[in-house]
């Protein structure tokens, strides 16, 4: 039986996915084996030694310590895609936000109550000064093909739009969603010398923090018009409302408000809604609920955010579960041991991420009392599970 945490609400489609005879959900659990977790932040939260993986309800996994979990053995997951239908029918949006000047046209026509039958008077009169583009025939520029990007970018083609896309490490899968109408371009360069709309679809790390920054907006086309629904740090903000008042930014759209945004000419701050729909929430709790049972009785591993992606079919008596360092030596070590112990490997798999590795095997035959224990002795191996 495994305790299974959650921190957040976890939508009940999610939790049915967990079998009550092998696990139990108690919120209030001290030495929980799972977590399940969307937006809260985890940084200062106690690690227990029970913790076995943690399951991130959205894509995002700046909320997780997870440099941490992997000093602990800790599995993350989050849920990719999930969210993906979501999040890019807000940016589609955004574009329209953006171009259209909708936030600041609604302020201005809910300032004209109380003028009774002047109103439809008024409103021809001063619907003027929110005239903006249309969509069909101009460049949108989609930086990062994940699922969210590659949504958009789809999407935008059938707005008539030319569609470019930039992302240098686009997945094979990501590649064949992807319409052959939308422009590769092999530099960043292209799209922001390009484009009359910009919008990013990336992660937040060390090398995108402040990606569009001063001296990316300085390339940008004159007027260009910026959608940022994946993360706020992507934007130096500072640089953007610069932009903004020098003409070259004609309008940010952004989900992720912030003080310095609010309430500036050219900004519309949306409150985080890219993914909040019933569906996206379901979808989440759903994928992560699975990715975490599949982990903790299988030892299988899709969509970990520090592990290396390891699945395969049962085969033997019993499967040992291997996290450990990506160092030479440690397969020998580990192979080794169970030499040592007369098991037959049936199956086994052996990947790596970054430092971190995973390894995986099926064996027959009668497991020592303290095979874990020879397995856990052994330099850079961080947990030993035996199911």
């Amino acid at each position: 039986m495994y305790t299974i945490k959650t921190l957040n609400s976890i939508a009940a489609a999610g939790l049915a996915r967990l079998p009550a005879a092998q696990f139990a959900v108690d919120n209030n659990a001290d030495a929980p084996a799972g977590i399940l977790v969307r937006s809260a932040k985890m940084h200062e939260m106690p690690l227990p030694d029970s913790l076995l993986a943690i399951g991130r309800a959205g894509a995002g996994v700046n909320n997780i310590p997870v440099d941490a979990c992997s000093e602990k053995g800790i599995v993350v997951f989050n849920t990719p895609g999930a969210n993906a239908g979501a999040v890019a029918e807000l940016t589609i949006g955004g574009l329209v936000l953006a171009s259209r000047n909708v936030a600041p046209a609604i302020r201005w026509a809910d300032a004209l109550k109380g003028q009774g039958d002047a109103v439809p008077g008024m409103v021809e009169k001063g619907k003027g000064q929110f005239v903006g583009p249309e969509l069909r025939g101009k460049k949108l520029g989609v930086v990062g093909l994940g699922a969210i990007g590659v949504k958009v970018a789809n999407m935008a083609l059938h707005l008539g739009m030319q569609v470019y896309g930039y992302d240098p490490y686009i997945s094979v899968e990501a590649a064949w969603n992807l319409s052959g109408e939308v422009i590769h371009c092999a530099q960043l360069g292209e799209i922001l010398s390009q484009c009359d709309y910009i919008t990013l679809h990336l992660p937040v790390n060390a090398s995108t923090k402040g990606f569009l920054n001063a001296s990316a907006l300085a390339s940008c086309k004159q007027g260009v018009r910026v959608l940022n629904f994946a993360r706020g740090e992507l934007v130096d903000n500072e640089a953007l409302l610069a932009a903004l008042a020098a003409g070259k930014v004609a309008a940010y759209v952004t989900d992720f408000p912030c003080e310095a945004l609010l309430d500036q000419p050219g900004v519309t701050c949306i409150p985080h809604l890219g993914a909040s729909t019933p569906e996206s929430e379901e979808n989440c709790a759903v994928m992560a609920a699975d990715e975490l049972a599949d982990y903790l009785l299988n030892g299988n591993i899709t969509n970990s955010v520090n592990l290396p992606a390891v699945t395969q079919a049962r085969a033997g008596d019993k499967r040992i579960c291997v996290i450990h360092k990506n160092e030479p030596g440690l397969i020998a070590g580990i192979t080794a041991v169970t030499t040592g112990a007369a098991l037959n490997i049936e199956n086994m798999v052996n990947k790596s991420r970054g430092n971190m590795a995973y390894t995986m095997l099926d064996a027959t035959g009668a497991l020592p009392a303290d095979l874990q224990a020879q397995l856990e002795a052994i330099p850079g191996v961080i947990r030993v599970r035996i199911l």
